[in-house]
């Protein structure tokens, strides 16, 4: 599949690290380091801009050994990238350690995957299918 991208950052555009991987690499692209406080969250620009088909989103998710070395995680995760969105990604950060976290220009900060969605129609009706599980919530499903 190919995706429309224009690239206004210092870097190269993500790519898949191996054959298998689902995302691709976020990289900073920012000026001079940012300072990321203990609790303190910031959008981070990326320099990128794309153009996705309608039924795809583009899905900002976090880098999983950035959140478990450092806690710093996309704090909307997975953010979402709609198909009529034509700004820069932007990458909401948190961190969630108990120290500063210092973000370099070109840092990995997250990753993107670009996945296909359904849309819904809603149909109103008065009752709903019997299943096992019926109006057990959370939790409802674990052993005890």
């Amino acid at each position: 599949m190919q995706i429309k991208i224009i690239n206004k950052s210092y870097h190269a555009l993500p790519h898949y690290e191996t054959v298998a991987s689902a995302g691709m690499d976020l990289r900073a692209n920012i000026e001079e380091s940012i300072t990321l406080k203990p609790l303190e969250r910031i959008i981070v620009k990326t320099g990128l801009f794309i153009e996705l088909p309608i039924g795809l989103e583009a899905q900002v998710r976090p880098r999983s050994g950035l959140a478990a070395k450092k806690g710093i995680t996309v704090l909307n995760a997975p953010g979402t990238v709609d198909a009529d969105y034509r700004g820069e990604i932007g990458v909401i950060l948190v961190n969630l350690s108990n120290e500063d976290f210092i973000i370099e220009n070109g840092e990995r900060i997250a990753q993107l995957v670009i996945a296909k969605h359904e849309r819904a129609e809603w149909i109103e009706v008065e009752t709903l299918s019997e299943t096992s599980r019926g109006e057990g919530g959370f939790g409802s499903t674990g052993v005890k």
